[in-house]
């Protein structure tokens, strides 16, 4: 818990010192006077301002795209019979196995030639193509637990099947689309990578590429790199605090087919 909890600790501590206490020696393991001049220059001076409300946008519409898309295929797959239906699942599971920098230059030509080269929708459409596999499969196993009476009521009260699944399933499927959620979240949030790769003008920069962009050549501003790492760090775990009861229940639901 140490090992896990210190660096933490000491984000926290680099990010409330003066820029000439953080270098000093004999290390202090407390600041020697406390400033909040960091968070300041990162959320103003650096950029973070215009990086979070990036990371909120690419994030956001990634968790309604991976929802609404994940709930539709994941009941296909758990209430319909269709022929390949055994092997269209394992081809789900398969492009999981697939490294993402292998598919970086074919992305990037494909984004280009449709005019979304350095643009937030390309990293809208990346993570949610990535993500919608896992979370289809995921999202199947929570709908198998749910009686299929509930939905043949429905209809019988009048209900279309998709009004059926909107009305009936969503609110009994609450558990296992917050799992989703925090999932689609936590990778769009965190991802790197492509963010980097796509990405060139400073205005379109997300909180990862943002923190990148804050180690200079030649000087690194400890203090205001680690405010900044506390505020791409502050949204995940807010939501992890508000969520963890669904998230247990999500996750239980979803690995033990009734």
């Amino acid at each position: 818990m140490l090992f896990t909890i210190f660096p933490l600790y000491w984000t926290i501590v680099t990010s409330l010192k003066r820029e000439a206490d953080v270098t000093e020696i004999p290390i202090r393991y407390w600041p020697k006077t406390l400033t909040f001049e960091n968070f300041i220059i990162a959320w103003e001076n650096v950029g973070f301002r215009v990086f979070f409300k990036n990371s909120v946008f690419v994030s956001g519409l990634t968790i309604f795209i991976v929802l609404i898309s994940s709930v539709l295929v994941g009941y296909a797959l758990s209430r319909y019979k269709f022929r390949g239906k055994g092997t269209f699942m394992v081809t789900l599971l398969c492009t999981q196995f697939v490294p993402g920098a292998m598919l970086l230059i074919p992305l990037f030509m494909i984004f280009k030639s449709l005019g979304l080269a350095s643009s937030l929708f390309a990293l809208v459409i990346t993570y949610s193509t990535f993500q919608l596999p896992f979370n289809s499969i995921l999202m199947s196993g929570f709908i198998a637990n749910i009686p299929e009476e509930l939905e043949e009521a429905a209809m019988v009260d009048g209900c279309s099947r998709l009004k059926a699944v909107f009305l009936v399933i969503f609110p009994i499927l609450l558990p296992g689309i917050v799992a989703t959620m925090v999932f689609a979240f936590i990778n769009a949030w965190n991802e790197f990578l492509f963010a980097l790769m796509f990405i060139s003008k400073p205005a379109y920069f997300t909180l990862p590429v943002g923190l990148r962009y804050m180690q200079g050549e030649f000087d690194i501003h400890y203090g205001a790199l680690a405010a900044g790492s506390l505020i791409s760090l502050l949204p995940a775990v807010l939501l992890f605090a508000y969520v963890q009861k669904y998230l247990v229940q999500g996750m239980g639901a979803g690995a033990v087919k009734g």
